[in-house]
């Protein structure tokens, strides 16, 4: 049986996401757009998920569209503010998620010039430099809330206050951070944000983007009739129920969960402190559940691929990057050396895991450590 230590790159679905999105699958089943009662149905249990992100986020509920995920989110967020501005200048972290990344390179081959900002050797924007940047033309800054490798939590209202200086829109990917930690307090500083049902133990297959409602922008495609006109295709209607759910349950229990998540990662590491100074810690310990490590001499991918053998399961980064060749860019980006981030594994932590879960996880990294040695 294999234990999971890759919450980041998706969840188990919880229990009572599931009954939600099976049985408004059962009584639910009518198109939103539909105008007869059972399409009203729909709609109506529809708004009531909408009202209640707004709640969750701190955020107009005019503001939200329902879609197929994180990736589609931005794609919706970036192009909306995108239409919103008249700039052609584009800033972003170097460390941003992949479909941002992909993103920025559609609008370089439409013309627009992209300047990427590199992180400080603690996994933070370097703000200087993105205020360095910042040009009459900046129509859009994008930084992922949370970073996906390393954890680190971005200073969101800094930003903010050199985007209002500039009259720059603002998008950030919260993906990685909905449901860990609180975003009602930084929701007003933000024109778009990003988030993903699978992330906080709900169904695959489901997101949200909120774009600011006084924001006038044409949609990404022409002639829309779903989601305000925002959004093109039928709504999935039971995977936003269950999306509501499971969302829901992370957000009222966002600091019981965070303070599991610390003693967590403390024990980790007190675990594996006889191996310590073999294992570097990027990033900083914080409430959230990622926890970015590079073991000295030992390729990530190998230390990866030995402990799935051994029956735990962890990454080398976001699962978007995961087939792709060379480190993180996370890492490149804060100046550690390739050789170095090569040895780079992502454990991700949830409440769900039991002291003996950590324990085991510790104990394998460190029969991984011994078995390299004994071959070299």
């Amino acid at each position: 049986m294999t234990t999971y230590f890759d919450y980041a790159a998706t969840c188990p679905i919880q229990e009572e996401a599931l009954e939600a999105y099976m049985r408004s699958s059962r009584e639910f089943y009518g198109n939103t757009s539909s105008l007869h009662d059972v399409g009203t149905k729909a709609s109506t249990l529809l708004e009531h998920c909408r009202k209640t992100f707004s709640r969750l986020i701190n955020a107009e509920a005019e503001g939200i569209y329902f879609t197929s995920g994180g990736t589609e989110s931005n794609v919706l967020g970036l192009h909306a503010l995108l239409d919103a501005h008249p700039g052609t200048h584009i800033i972003a972290s170097e460390a941003e998620h992949s479909s941002i990344q992909n993103l920025l390179t559609k609008f370089e081959r439409e013309g627009y010039e992209v300047s990427r900002v590199p992180l400080t050797s603690s996994g933070y924007v370097d703000v200087n430099q993105l205020e360095e940047l910042m040009r009459e033309d900046t129509a859009l800054v994008t930084i992922q809330h949370v970073n996906a490798d390393i954890g680190t939590i971005q200073p969101i209202e800094r930003i903010h206050t050199l985007c209002k200086k500039s009259g720059s829109l603002f998008h950030s990917d919260c993906v990685q951070s909905f449901g860990k930690i609180d975003l009602t307090s930084i929701t007003p500083y933000l024109d778009s944000l990003s988030i993903s049902s699978h992330k906080v133990y709900g169904p695959k297959g489901v997101g949200a983007v909120y774009i600011r409602p006084s924001l006038s922008f044409r949609a990404l495609l022409p002639n829309t009739t779903h989601e305000s006109g925002v959004r093109a295709g039928t709504v999935n209607t039971p995977g936003v129920a269950g999306f509501t759910v499971a969302a829901d349950h992370c957000v009222k229990l966002i600091e019981e969960h965070q303070v599991i998540i610390q003693k967590h990662k403390k024990y980790f590491l007190e675990v594996i402190g006889e191996v310590s100074s073999e294992i570097t810690v990027f990033g900083e310990l914080n409430e959230v559940p990622i926890l970015g490590l590079g073991i000295n001499g030992i390729d990530g991918q190998w230390t990866m691929l030995e402990a799935n053998r051994k029956g735990y399961a962890f990454s080398t980064g976001s699962a978007c990057q995961a087939r792709s060749d060379g480190p993180p860019k996370t890492l490149l980006s804060m100046g550690v050396s390739e050789q170095e981030a090569k040895t780079f594994i992502r454990l991700s932590f949830s409440h769900l895991h039991s002291k003996e879960d950590i324990e085991g996880l510790a104990n394998c990294l460190k029969k991984v450590m011994a078995d390299r040695k004994s071959k070299v």
